[in-house]
């Protein structure tokens, strides 16, 4: 209590002074007690003794003077008190509301008691910026009642007259809600946070609508309890020190913070989610304010602010934020009514961040791109923009968030891939993510526990900050389904065209091959229940040939309800199994087989006879089949290449030198430093001549591969299961 009356300038009540006597009295008798006693008390007691020494004598040192007073005269330092508070706490039936505000009826500037406790303050002009003054200085310190603060500055937001002393109590006055909640660990209350979005509205609306008052973070020194208007200002204009940019970045981080700490399956997440609208419209409004002063730096921030808001959301969404924006009376050149479409206002938005002088908002201005462009499915366009911008060779110095955006943006693209029908850049995309086995940590969708490691409460508490609203997160089961899908119809074709066991061993996906593996293994396979097992199952029934099993087992996949264009990604999928489960029936059978007729192949797989054609040949021009084209006979004749025993061994050992060649590349490229990736690469030259040497080195491996193919593949035991054993006995009454 003494501490809040001496922040707020109030005269010390004397039973303060008359209490802190007699305690240092008894003090003094206790300590001379002890000198004397033959047994000396115990070490706590002495220590407490020695504690409550210092902090009186702290006490009486602060208060000298008016213990001196005391001291000399008791009854007049009483009756001295009395009447400062009744002079402070006049009666308040004798106050007149004039329209400058309350005046004493003596004509005397006086104060006003606001709130609780005989707290007043100045009501002319001067007075407002003393109290305002008073409210800045205690800010901060210990004991400070924040909630007193707020409603102190509220009376003196109603009371101040002028244009400047509205912006002067609204940058206190915000400042102070957001000084409520002082815990980095829990969010801003929602009233709070309600209250101080209104101020910052009503604080850019003055500014927009008063070109001669300007707010900025740098400006010269002058009197804070003055009085100031343009016509006495320099240039004419009233230049005032603060950060409105500042109070949107709160206000946005606040409302993040508060959604991570909800429960995002009660109603609550919801209602709080509403009010993105509203912090959308203040984002607007800002923006508009800094592209009437022409102040770059903070228009970048809030144009980024902005962004975020809407890059990854569909365009249903952002209409309706656009149009609660539109609806304000300040509204900011970029709209979407003047681009016509959101991927007008998202490319406008990124082409200003690109020309920006800040480096970390060029970044994440591409990143928020590229993810828009992979949520409308233009695939090329963002991969082109992703591989241009070299982002992957320099996203390991970013900071985490930017990092964080970098794999929620190359993980949309994987599935826009997988959307768009092109399986190999979805598997090739999403294998870099999936093989670390650290999806949601990536992803900040969750925190991963690692074995035999422990998080200390710091680095807890830093993972559950950086964590995504739950709105923003990418299905995790869907993804997985959406790669593993990919995987499989990538490696079964791949597994059926490799001969030799080492070769098998080798996995372009190991994550899909760990659970193939595992699958195997199973003594018993039961129906499928999980997302993996349908998978493991169809990946089983292709590698057989029974296409058809494969097919209705995908398609049986629930998950995919929850894809934007279901039907036609089944479609797609069902298309996809057709051609890969024909590529794959031809690795594997392909040695017992003289000729075999194009339309028994389009009858078996469904597929249209134009289709079969232009697999097979793209296989043969591949050199992944050693056979001819008979178009004429409308058949396949295999070519049978007899590899013997040395051609055997002299073919392994060429594999095991490419392999030891790969790894002595590898090896070196870690000694020099630079890292041997797909888009790691010193400069343009080099990184040309590595990819030409790896590509020979693939085509070489590739017509090794072809060259052998015609001969014993040791698969007999599956010729004569499920669709080799009927298409042997048709094609052989076909011959």
């Amino acid at each position: 209590m003494i501490q809040r009356q001496h922040n707020v300038s109030e005269p010390i009540p004397p039973f303060y002074i008359k209490t802190l006597l007699s305690l240092e009295s008894a003090l003094t008798s206790a300590i001379a007690k002890e000198k004397e006693a033959k047994k000396k008390m115990n070490a706590t007691n002495a220590k407490a003794l020695n504690s409550m020494k210092q902090k009186v004598r702290k006490a009486s040192k602060e208060y000298e003077q008016d213990i001196a007073k005391y001291q000399a005269d008791p009854e007049g330092f009483e009756r001295e008190y009395t009447s400062l508070v009744t002079r402070e706490a006049p009666a308040t039936t004798s106050v007149t509301r004039t329209t400058g505000g309350i005046i004493d009826p003596d004509g005397n500037d006086g104060f006003q008691p606001v709130g609780k406790g005989g707290r007043t303050m100045l009501l002319t002009a001067e007075g407002i910026f003393k109290s305002l003054q008073s409210v800045q200085e205690a800010r901060g310190k210990k004991n400070t009642d924040r909630g007193e603060q707020i409603k102190i500055l509220e009376k003196l937001l109603e009371l101040a007259t002028t244009t400047y002393q509205r912006i002067r109590v609204l940058l206190a006055l915000i400042s102070s809600r957001f000084d409520y909640n002082s815990s980095a660990s829990s969010h801003m209350p929602t009233e709070l946070w309600v209250s101080a979005q209104n101020e910052v509205d009503q604080l850019v609306a003055i500014v927009a609508s008063n070109p001669d008052y300007i707010v900025q973070e740098t400006t010269e020194d002058y009197d804070d309890l003055a009085e100031r208007s343009p016509a006495t200002e320099k240039g004419g204009i009233v230049r005032i020190r603060g950060s409105i940019i500042s109070f949107i970045d709160r206000l946005d981080d606040e409302f993040t913070r508060s959604l991570q700490n909800i429960d995002p399956h009660g109603t609550e997440y919801v209602e709080r989610l509403k009010d993105e609208k509203t912090l959308y419209s203040t984002i607007c409004r800002a923006q508009a304010f800094y592209e009437q002063t022409k102040q770059d730096d903070p228009l970048s921030r809030v144009i980024m602010r902005r962004l975020e808001h809407i890059y990854s959301k569909p365009d249903a969404v952002i209409q309706a934020l656009e149009s609660s924006a539109e609806s304000a009376d300040v509204n900011p050149y970029i709209t979407l009514a003047s681009k016509g479409s959101t991927s007008g206002l998202i490319h406008s938005l990124c082409v200003y961040l690109y020309r920006s002088g800040n480096s970390l908002h060029r970044t994440r201005a591409m990143l928020s791109h590229i993810y828009h462009y992979a949520l409308l499915n233009d695939f090329h366009t963002a991969r082109d923009m992703l591989l241009m911008s070299h982002l992957q060779e320099s996203i390991h110095s970013a900071d985490v968030a930017t990092q964080i955006l970098y794999n929620r943006t190359v993980v949309q693209l994987g599935l826009c891939a997988f959307r768009s029908g092109l399986i190999k850049e979805s598997q090739a995309t999403l294998l870099d993510i999936f093989t670390t086995q650290r999806v949601k940590e990536l992803l900040a969708q969750g925190v991963h526990q690692q074995r035999y490691q422990v998080l200390t409460p710091e680095q807890e508490k830093a993972e559950k900050q950086r964590q995504l609203p739950f709105h923003m997160h990418i299905n995790t089961e869907l993804l997985e389904a959406a790669f593993l899908v990919s995987s499989m119809l990538v490696e079964i074709p791949l597994l059926a065209s490799i001969d030799s066991e080492e070769l098998k061993r080798k996995a372009i996906s190991k994550p899909f091959r760990r659970l193939l593996d595992f699958a195997d293994r199973q003594v018993f396979t039961g129906p499928p229940e999980s997302t993996r097992d349908h998978i493991m199952q169809a990946s089983k029934a292709l590698q057989d040939g029974e296409w058809e099993r494969c097919r209705d087992l995908i398609q049986s996949i629930k998950i995919w309800s929850l894809m934007p264009e279901a039907a036609s990604v089944k479609e797609m999928l069902a298309k996809r199994i057709q051609e890969q489960g024909l590529r794959t029936y031809l690795f594997t059978y392909a040695p017992h087989y003289n000729t075999l007729s194009l339309s028994l192949l389009a009858q078996t797989f469904s597929l249209p006879l134009r289709s079969v054609t232009s697999i097979v040949s793209k296989m043969i021009w591949n050199e992944e089949l050693a056979a001819s084209l008979d178009q004429a006979g409308g058949c396949i004749a295999f070519h049978r290449t007899e590899v013997t025993r040395q051609q055997q061994l002299a073919l392994t050992i060429a594999e095991k030198v490419n392999a030891m060649a790969e790894q002595n590349e590898k090896a070196l490229d870690a000694k020099s430093g630079s890292s041997g990736g797909w888009g790691d690469r010193a400069d343009g030259k080099t990184g040309e001549k590595r990819g030409e040497q790896v590509q020979e080195r693939r085509g070489r491996g590739d017509r090794t591969r072809g060259g052998s193919r015609g001969g014993a593949r040791g698969r007999g035991a599956r010729f004569a299961q499920g669709l080799g054993n009927r298409m042997g006995h048709t094609s052989q009454r076909a011959g």
